[in-house]
């Protein structure tokens, strides 16, 4: 459930599995950009992966183990609206959703390689993007070439918490607290299972 007037983040991705670097980040972007609730939307699968995930619904158990916030809301809506790529899946929930303001959540990694997402300008132009600095991605993030392009569109860490109020494109990189924990180093210890 949202209400117009709303800002709701938006953190996409496998959560294979979910951590506490995932709630850390979450808990920032709340505090940085004035979030009013984020939504961990947890991907049926990841198109940039060859190996596919772990179940679905393991990866929603672990997730809402790992995420107890009232203020977050761990969620399968792709999966149950059909999409696969973040614009089919924003342009949905823009549609079902009139009067909120969404903003897209991702670590610094991932902007490192936003260019290769599907309809990725689409994305820069319709949803602000609040950039969460992650461990060794702070230097490739800020030489990405979507940061590149969208260089005036760059909101300055001071008006963060304004990002959802500001149109598209927008986006603001912050530096948070790291935490030197991964997924794929959680996989590769065999801590998580598939």
């Amino acid at each position: 459930m949202a209400k117009p007037g709303q800002v709701i983040g938006i953190l996409g991705g496998s959560f294979d599995p979910a951590h506490a670097g995932h709630a850390h980040i979450t808990r920032e972007a709340i505090r940085r950009f004035g979030l009013t609730r984020v939504w961990w939307l947890v991907s049926p699968g990841n198109p940039l992966k060859r190996e596919g995930p772990a179940p679905l619904a393991r990866r929603m158990a672990q997730s809402r183990e790992v995420m107890d916030d009232p203020r977050v809301v761990v969620t399968d809506i792709e999966a149950r609206l059909g999409t696969r790529h973040t614009a089919a899946t924003l342009r949905r929930l823009r549609a079902l959703y009139p009067g909120v303001r969404f903003v897209w959540l991702m670590g610094a990694d991932n902007l490192a390689q936003f260019h290769r997402w599907q309809n990725w300008r689409w994305i820069m132009h319709n949803v602000p993007i609040g950039v969460i600095a992650r461990p060794g991605s702070g230097i490739a993030a800020r030489l990405s070439p979507a940061a590149g392009r969208y260089a005036m569109y760059r909101v300055p860490p001071s008006a963060a918490r304004r990002l959802g109020h500001l149109r598209a494109p927008a986006w603001c990189y912050v530096n948070v607290p790291l935490m030197p924990i991964s997924s794929s180093a959680i996989r590769a210890r065999g801590d998580w299972l598939r």
